[in-house]
């Protein structure tokens, strides 16, 4: 396909867009849009939580109906807890990691004109944007959105009757994570044929930039996965609605004994979890992948152990899929086999170790740029590490059934899931922005993002911790009903304030976001002094990406501060300056990385 298009109108360039560059695009605006709505929610149930009796108007005038007099009513405490969760990891950290960079760099990493099927791809999204009006949807329906937590266990989900947030809203939550999943694995599949198929020339996999690997591995976490939830939730609608009994099994309700018999409401468990657990890693791995790229080019210095680096994807890849268990310890599980979920789970604090260790010794000694992409990946490593370490705690069975259900698991998997993810979106977008839009977006509203967004963030999940070591239960619309939890309700005040503080903070990226794309400095065609082939193509989009030729590369990605003696860091470049397109021939003489 050369760079010659048939006319574009605006329908064909920008809503049924078959080009990965546009495509990514939505992906992005559309994730923001869900993340606006999900922080909100988190921001209103934060005010019931911080000040239990206190009426508020902003809840009257959003919640409507479902409050009195400003204060929240229990099922509607519910069902924001579940939406904020259910947009907050599939809506906008699945759509704003994998929907946007994978569709933004594949094709441009590996040197292809686009997707292996623009079709797909264009499908991809639409179902993507249907599943996300589907789930607003649910939040106005009359009975309340669904309302058993984002993990939907049965049977409060599976029986209609049994609270306000299982009637039409569950309903409208499985259909719309139907059509998300086939987004998905529609997603999936492309992007692991256009690795596998579409590089350039000389793009062998071991010369892939670590983002092309990150991603690569995440299709396939999520092609071995998605279907599982898939059939977990459709085995769920039936139960709902055609009065099998996957999941049920000898119900009263209300006095009334319902005919269920022969189910168990624990393999819905074990179905759910052979997704959730993999999910993590579908939206962390291209977070990491990011951060190693931004990394290495902000330190300019190559990465610090590359093929460690591939390997401990693949190995977290692996093991993210034996794991699952360990959601379930106080699910009744055979004490043995909780054993062995203990071993799969702590085995897989070693890809992670190496993961943070090779990042650390990556910016060792580097010339950091620091920059707010720069910031918030290293603002990632921190919240990797400080979020991992608390997964050791939760990993052993013997100690999780302790805290299990309390707010030290909130605490730990939003800030190595949640935080960690959206930080390397954020340096993702703050990276390749002059790459999407052609100007760079403002530096300082970048440094004033960043830092109140990390001091909130921590401000928000490091008391959890103690809270929950406290035995303070999540999901809890209020603690005032129990005299020991007395002492701790200050901490959930400070809590409160620094998540209203953090979430306005996100104004700031907004505002230099969408003020950037059409007043912000025109960017260069390679800003960063970047390796990797995308900064080749010309800083106006073509549909095709490359004029004419597709260049051919020689090198790896990483090649940056090369010295004529390797020995001697006072020697000249080797090549003139302190980094080497993927494009350049080697040198005579010169090692092939």
């Amino acid at each position: 396909m050369s760079e010659h298009h048939h006319k574009e109108t605006f329908v064909t360039k920008y809503i049924f867009s078959q080009d990965h560059k546009m495509i990514s695009k939505q992906f992005l605006v559309t994730g923001m849009i869900m993340g606006v709505i999900g922080v909100f929610m988190s921001m209103l149930f934060r005010l019931q939580l911080a000040w239990p009796e206190k009426s508020f108007t902003i809840i009257e005038a959003f919640l409507g109906s479902h409050q009195t007099d400003g204060i929240m009513d229990p099922d509607m405490y519910l069902a924001l807890v579940t939406i904020h969760g259910t947009i907050m990891v599939f809506f906008v950290l699945t759509a704003g990691l994998s929907g946007t960079f994978s569709n933004l760099l594949i094709p441009l990493q590996i040197g292809a004109r686009d997707m292996a099927s623009g079709f797909l791809n264009m499908l991809s999204y639409w179902l993507f944007f249907i599943s996300s009006v589907v789930m607003v949807i649910s939040l106005f329906v009359e009975a309340g959105p669904a309302s058993a937590g984002w993990t939907i266990y049965p049977p409060l989900s599976a029986l209609p009757q049994a609270i306000p947030g299982s009637g039409l809203g569950m309903t409208l939550w499985l259909v719309s994570m139907a059509i998300f999943i086939a987004s998905s694995l529609i997603g999936s599949l492309n992007y692991i044929v256009t690795i596998l198929n579409l590089r350039t020339k000389g793009m062998k996999m071991t010369r892939l930039p670590l983002t092309m690997w990150a991603f690569f591995i995440t299709a396939i976490i999520g092609v071995v996965s998605f279907p599982v939830l898939l059939s977990a939730a459709l085995l769920l609608i039936f139960d709902r609605s055609f009065g099998t009994s996957f999941y049920l099994s000898d119900i009263f309700i209300g006095g009334e004994v319902l005919h269920y018999q022969g189910g168990s409401p624990v393999l819905f468990e074990h179905l759910f979890w052979f997704l959730g657990h993999p999910e993590v890693y579908i939206v962390l791995l291209p977070a990491l992948g990011i951060t190693s790229e931004i990394i290495s080019t902000h330190s300019r210095k190559p990465i610090f152990g590359y093929r460690a680096m591939v390997g401990s994807i693949m190995a977290i890849a692996f093991l993210s899929t034996i794991v699952w268990g360990h959601h379930m310890f106080v699910s009744g599980m055979n004490p043995f086999l909780g054993s062995v979920f203990t071993f799969t789970t702590l085995l897989i604090a070693i890809p992670s170790a190496v993961k943070s260790f090779n990042y650390i010794t990556t910016l060792w000694k580097g010339n950091l740029q620091l920059n707010p992409a720069m910031l918030f990946s290293i603002g990632l490593v921190s919240t990797f590490v400080t979020g991992g370490l608390t997964g050791l705690v939760l990993g052993d069975s013997a100690l999780d059934i302790n805290i299990h259900d309390t707010y030290f698991v909130v605490a730990h998997f939003h800030l190595v899931m949640g935080v960690s993810a959206i930080f390397g979106m954020y340096a993702g977008i703050y990276h390749w922005f002059p790459k999407m839009y052609g100007r760079m977006m403002n530096k300082t509203m970048g440094y004033w993002h960043f830092w109140i967004t990390i001091i909130s963030a921590y401000g928000v999940f490091f008391p959890m911790h103690f809270i929950g070591l406290a035995g303070l239960p999540r999901r809890y619309y209020t603690n005032t009903a129990f005299p020991m939890f007395d002492d701790i309700a200050d901490v959930n005040v400070v809590i409160t304030v620094f998540a209203i503080i953090g979430g306005l903070a996100q104004i700031i990226f907004l505002a230099n976001f969408f003020i950037s794309i059409y007043r912000g400095q025109k960017a260069s065609q390679n800003p960063w002094n970047s390796n990797t082939i995308e900064w080749t193509t010309p800083v106006e989009h073509i549909h095709g990406n490359w004029p004419g030729k597709i260049p051919e590369v020689h090198r790896w990605a990483y090649d940056y501060s090369k010295r004529i003696d390797p020995e001697d860091d006072d020697s000249d470049y080797l090549h003139g300056q302190d980094f080497v397109l993927q494009t350049v021939p080697l040198k005579e003489g010169e090692e092939a990385s």
